[in-house]
């Protein structure tokens, strides 16, 4: 099992874009059940997800 640690204040002062996708109500579930066992929101997890794969494809995320 992974951490990821919550992000105290949002980077960018909080005036980042959203961002919508649609996506399946059961996979939406699936998504919230396993970000909320890591204690932190959807957002936040798909955000670190999202770090980690530019990483692994050599680039560093910003912000």
């Amino acid at each position: 099992m992974s951490i990821i640690a919550r992000e105290k204040k949002p980077k960018g002062g909080g005036q980042s874009p959203q961002f919508k996708m649609r996506i399946d109500p059961a996979l939406k579930e699936q998504l919230d059940a396993v970000a909320a066992e890591e204690g932190v929101s959807l957002a936040s997890w798909l955000k670190e997800l999202a770090r980690a794969a530019l990483r692994q494809k050599g680039l560093e995320p910003k912000g």
